[in-house]
């Protein structure tokens, strides 16, 4: 069941709020995610750079430990926002890390600080993903 505009609207109202928290001291990039889960409940998550460049850890990753923190297993939809002269989606690492808890049909938007920018899908962002089913029957 996709998410109602109302609930992608909480989502991209909590994705720009914890961007406001993003950590970016060298790229100067803030970028905020949120996340619905199979309860409905919102997590978000902001960007973490560190001094050792591949340490750091993007939104998506952040809002993606938030969710199995508090329980959750399934990925209903995802917000990502951040500024930019085109609509920010989610890295290929993040797409891949998603996979892991969403579906292909997993809603995931694009927003700024001015709306939404993009709509796509997980399938369309990631397409023919591997994933858990992929495992699932192996000795």
């Amino acid at each position: 069941m996709q998410p109602d505009d109302e609930t992608m609207q909480r989502l991209v109202d909590a994705a720009r709020a914890v961007r406001l928290n993003a950590y970016a001291p060298y790229s100067r990039f803030a970028v905020g995610a949120a996340l619905l889960d199979a309860e409905g409940r919102v997590h978000a998550g902001a960007n973490v750079e560190n001094a050792a460049y591949p340490q750091g850890w993007c939104a998506e990753t952040s809002a993606l430990a938030a969710m199995v923190a508090a329980g959750g297993r399934r990925v209903r939809a995802v917000v990502v926002v951040g500024a930019g002269p085109r609509p920010l989606t989610p890295c290929g690492g993040c797409r891949q890390k998603l996979r892991e808890f969403a579906t292909a049909d997993c809603p995931v938007w694009s927003a700024d600080e001015h709306g939404v920018t993009a709509r796509h899908t997980l399938g369309a962002l990631l397409p023919a993903a591997f994933g858990p089913d992929h495992l699932e029957n192996t000795p």
